[in-house]
């Protein structure tokens, strides 16, 4: 493997050799060719104008032969022959033209690449060449000397040969002997030409120094800890010295050694005042000698290192009052006076902030080990005071003063068992520098939002913290406590009030947040001060003041902010009212005391009607309008009682809309709607007790009177409410969209048919099934004929064609559905009348034989697409009010009441050949062939009856008539067949 490894780096280094030396002819070359000043009298070729085809593959070859014999061609100016007048180009006077002298402009091109790239500078990184042949050897070298350095030493004390006092005498002049050479190397810079040499030798020798005084120190115990510790920092002190004249190694040397001697130098008693004292001189030189140099990593470095000692030392904990001031000044020193001292730059900008948050960091610790004490807070206080004084004039830092702040606040917050002096004096003390700094940033350049979070926390965060701490739970009867929110509430009302005649404010959120801040706490000083009944006052109008300030201020964003208020406001109510209060929205319920209420409901539905008022042409009024009306809602419940609430909010539909269709302008749309929803939930719950009786008359079971509400249910929360709503839909017909119109009118009717259905069940009063046999047929005949009328009535004085349908297929409908075919006297007990035709059969019957008819007048144009429906209706209705008319004369008013006889049962035969003559004859008539086929079918069925049932069961001159009459039914409809049909054919 040896052996592979030597020869492949013998290839490379021949390889590597070989480009070396062409390069070097190469840039001979350019520089031949660069410095010849004849160059430029080369002649030049004016091409004619080239051919269309032109040689490429020629011209390729000539290239790729020109860029590839460029590097062996002698230099340019040795092939010129700078006394040669140029050629003149004459034209050929040939028949064929010449051949064009085309430019090698593939050559040129190769050339130029080549020499580009002969000319690029050398690459300032480390080589292998450099990096393997140079600076690693040197710089191993010097790792070598100080490995040997501890070896000899640790030879020497192996085997016994030198004394502990001669080892470490000769450990520090090895390393001085070191020193010396490096400044001999230093010295003979022309002989060494290596600058790494000199600092090799000197960073060993400062290693070799401090191995020799920890060995005296703790191997030996030659010298005490003090001595050790006062010759180690002047090794420090040496190796800063000779880092000026050497270079970083020996500033890193010492740095290292440096932050090092306090740990490696025990003690008994070690002095915390002693320790900051030597780590600000330590770090202090470093940090000056890397402005000196500029070497901006060094005291990067130094700072981190003198940030960990602090740290360690604050968390450790015990420290006197001596200790706590020493290691507080430190902790400032590092993380505001050194960090200021550097050179200015990017690095510089960023370490500057983020020294001064650790600084903050490591006091909070301070304060908080040093048990909250006075002493740990003054020194808190001055880092706060050098922080806003340094952010004031770092724009960089301005970010980062919410770190100290939020600590600050946060030390409060976990003080444990504050004293209340010095509680309050700590409060106001952040309060005052924090938060005049802000107040002095707010408005200038470079002014921001986060002056305004820090007023925020300043106020919002201190009152929170000192209620947390001192408040005990009482509201309304701490005043101390509502004035405080009062001077909390003074730091973002100053600060709003500082920009209240600056153009700027109305481009940002600043105004608007500390607007609202203030207002947040005026709410909590209202809360606290007042009594309980009368804070709730205090919610809407804080929202109404912010909303009137962003008024007069022309503030969109405070305005916003204000909704924010009303929400609570809202919510406030909604959690704080009684149980009265809210109870009375829906229902009957005593109120503790009706004058709060009023003021509570009263105060609220005024700030959201100020804040719908000023919102009445933007997007926001389709939720405060609703809101509004929802609260002036609650307020007229604390007055008037549950059961006349739906009549209330009726008038007040009818007044909206009587507004709103005089002036157009108050858009009140969405108030309107509110208040149908309103009136619509009034509704429900009559709707849903006729909803479960009409479901259970589809099933056959009557819908008694005792089934639905009472009329004064009805006329309350149905009839007042369809009025209003239809009302509200004609003042707004101009204005409302198709659909809407559609679905709302399609609403109040239904709402109106259930209101008079249920009202027009009062007139029979069917409370029982007794009373339903005796009178059902007749109401039903009375309800489709009102029906009928209320159609017609609205087709005729109104023209409202699609809602005058609407009530006559509604009649048609409970026609077929309840009398032909659920409760018909055929099959059902309903009493039709004791005389014969002049009973309600013919009325009950005549509804779905007439109605169709109407449908035709009223829609003519539909008349195509029901014809067949129609007539079918009407062929059954026919049927049924023949047989029903037969039956009534055999059996009286319960036409179920008595068995069929065989004088009945021929009659049926012949009414049912009759009626089919008769649909054959209206048939031929008005040339329909659904009669035709009709009458054919009956005219079957009837046949069919008369042999299998009717003539089995006849004797003598009943039998003979019933065949009497089939036969002459029978020639009589071939008859009018072949008379009105054969010249048409047989349709």
């Amino acid at each position: 493997m040896t052996q592979i490894l030597l020869l492949a780096t013998i290839v490379i280094g021949v390889l590597l050799h070989d480009t070396r030396r062409r390069l070097a002819r190469m840039e001979r070359l350019v520089a031949s060719m660069a410095s010849d000043s004849t160059i430029d009298s080369v002649p030049k070729f004016e091409p004619k104008s080239a051919p269309e085809t032109q040689p490429a593959p020629e011209l390729a070859r000539g290239a790729t032969e020109a860029a590839a014999s460029l590097p062996q061609r002698a230099p340019v100016a040795a092939r010129i022959d700078h006394s040669a007048e140029p050629v003149p180009v004459t034209k050929a006077k040939a028949p064929a033209p010449a051949a064009p002298i085309v430019p090698d402009h593939a050559a040129e091109l190769a050339s130029d690449a080549l020499i580009h790239q002969v000319l690029e500078p050398e690459t300032a990184g480390f080589g292998i060449e450099d990096l393997f042949g140079r600076k690693l050897p040197i710089w191993a070298g010097g790792i070598t000397l100080i490995v040997a350095a501890v070896l000899m030493v640790k030879y020497s004390i192996d085997t016994g040969l030198l004394s502990p006092l001669v080892r470490i005498a000769l450990g520090f002049t090895f390393s001085l002997a070191l020193i010396s050479g490096a400044e001999l190397a230093r010295q003979r810079e022309d002989f060494v030409r290596d600058v790494r040499v000199a600092q090799a030798l000197a960073g060993a020798g400062i290693g070799g120094l401090y191995a020799a005084t920890l060995a005296a120190t703790n191997l030996y115990g030659l010298i005490g800890p003090g001595l050790a510790f006062a010759g180690l920092s002047a090794i420090t002190g040496l190796a800063l010295g000779l880092a000026l004249r050497f270079g970083a190694p020996c500033a890193v040397l010492g740095l290292l050694g440096g932050l090092a001697t306090p740990a490696v130098v025990q003690s008994d008693n070690p002095s915390v005042p002693l320790l900051a004292g030597y780590l600000a001189v330590l770090v202090g030189a470093i940090t000056l000698l890397s402005r000196r140099q500029r070497w901006v990593w060094l005291g990067v470095s130094a700072l981190v290192g003198g940030a960990g000692w602090s740290l360690l030392t604050l968390v450790m904990g015990g420290l006197d009052n001596g200790s706590t001031l020493s290691m507080g000044l430190l902790v400032m020193l590092l993380g505001f006076g050194l960090p200021a001292m550097m050179n200015e730059g990017e690095a510089t900008s960023i370490l500057r902030p983020a020294a001064a948050i650790v600084g903050a960091l490591q006091l909070a610790v301070l304060v908080a080990n040093g048990h909250f004490a006075p002493l740990t807070w003054g020194l808190y206080g001055l880092l706060s005071l050098a922080f806003c004084w340094l952010a004031d004039s770092t724009p960089a830092m301005r970010r980062t003063v919410a770190v100290p702040l939020l600590t600050a606040l946060g030390l409060t917050a976990l003080w444990p068992a504050p004293d209340g002096g010095l509680f309050a004096a700590v409060i106001a003390g952040i309060a005052a520098i924090y938060g005049g700094y802000a107040l002095r940033q707010l408005w200038r350049a470079g002014g921001s939002l986060g002056e305004v979070g820090q007023l925020a926390a300043i106020s919002l965060g201190g009152y929170a913290i000192c209620g947390a701490r001192f408040y005990e739970p009482a509201m309304g009867k701490d005043l101390r406590f509502a004035f405080l929110a009062l001077a909390f509430a003074a730091l973002p009302a100053l600060g709003a009030a500082l920009g209240w005649r600056r153009a700027e404010r109305l481009n940002d959120a600043r105004f608007a947040l500390l607007a609202c801040c203030a207002g947040v706490l005026l709410i909590a000083a209202g809360l606290i001060g007042l009594p309980q009944w009368l804070a709730l006052v205090v919610f809407p109008t804080i929202a109404a003041g912010l909303l009137g300030l962003a008024v007069v201020g022309r503030d969109e964003r405070l305005a916003r902010g204000a909704l924010g208020f009303l929400a609570m406001a809202v919510a406030a109510l909604a959690i704080s009212a009684t149980n009265g209060e809210l109870t009375r929205l829906v229902e009957t319920a005593a109120v503790p005391n009706l004058g709060r209420a009023l003021l509570h409901w009263g105060s609220a539905t005024l700030g959201a009607a100020a804040f719908a008022w000023r919102n009445a042409g933007s997007r926001l009024r389709f939720g405060l309008q609703p809101l509004t009306t929802l609260l002036g809602y609650g307020f007229v419940a604390q007055l008037v009682p549950a059961p006349w609430l739906a009549v209330a909010t009726a008038a007040a539909l009818v007044l909206l809309a009587e507004a709103n269709n005089r002036r157009p302008g108050l858009t009140l749309e969405a108030a309107l709607a509110t208040l149908g929803v309103v009136l619509a939930l009034w509704t429900a719950e009559p709707l849903f007790h006729w909803l479960v009786a009409a479901a259970m008359s589809l099933i056959g079971q009557p819908v008694l009177v005792t089934d639905l509400p009472d009329p004064a249910m009805a006329l309350r929360r149905l009839v007042a409410p369809t009025a209003a709503g239809a009302y509200a839909l004609w003042a707004s017909r101009s204005r409302l969209p198709d659909q809407v119109a559609v679905i709302g009118t399609a609403m109040v009717g239904v709402v109106a048919l259930v209101s008079g259905h249920i009202l027009f069940k009062q007139l029979f009063a069917i409370d029982g099934l007794e009373p339903f046999v005796r009178c059902g047929l007749g109401e039903r005949c009375l309800w489709e004929a009102a029906l009928i009328a209320v159609g017609i009535a609205i087709w005729r004085w109104l023209g409202a064609r699609e809602i005058a349908l609407a009530f006559v297929v509604a009649a048609l409908a409970h026609g077929i559905f309840y009398t032909l075919m659920l409760h018909n006297p055929l099959w059902a007990d309903q009493a039709v009348g004791p005389w014969p035709l002049i009973n309600l059969l013919l009325p009950a019957f005549g509804v779905p034989f007439v109605v169709p008819g109407l449908m035709d007048r009223i829609v003519p144009e539909w008349t195509r697409s029901f014809r067949i429906p129609a007539d079918l209706v009407r062929m059954v209705t026919i049927l049924l009010f023949a047989f029903a008319t037969l039956r009534q004369f055999f059996a009286g008013t319960m036409l179920g009441s008595h068995n069929v006889g065989a004088v009945e049962n021929i009659g049926r035969s012949v009414l049912a050949i009759a009626l089919a003559i008769g649909f054959l004859g209206w048939g031929i008539r008005q040339r329909l062939r659904i009669w035709r086929f009709a009458s054919l079918a009956l005219m079957l069925a009837a046949v069919g009856k008369v042999f299998l049932l009717d003539a089995s069961g006849l004797d003598g001159l009943l039998r003979i008539l019933s065949f009497l009459a089939l036969g002459f039914s029978l020639i009589g409809i071939g008859w009018l067949y072949s008379r009105y049909l054969k010249p048409e054919g047989s349709a």
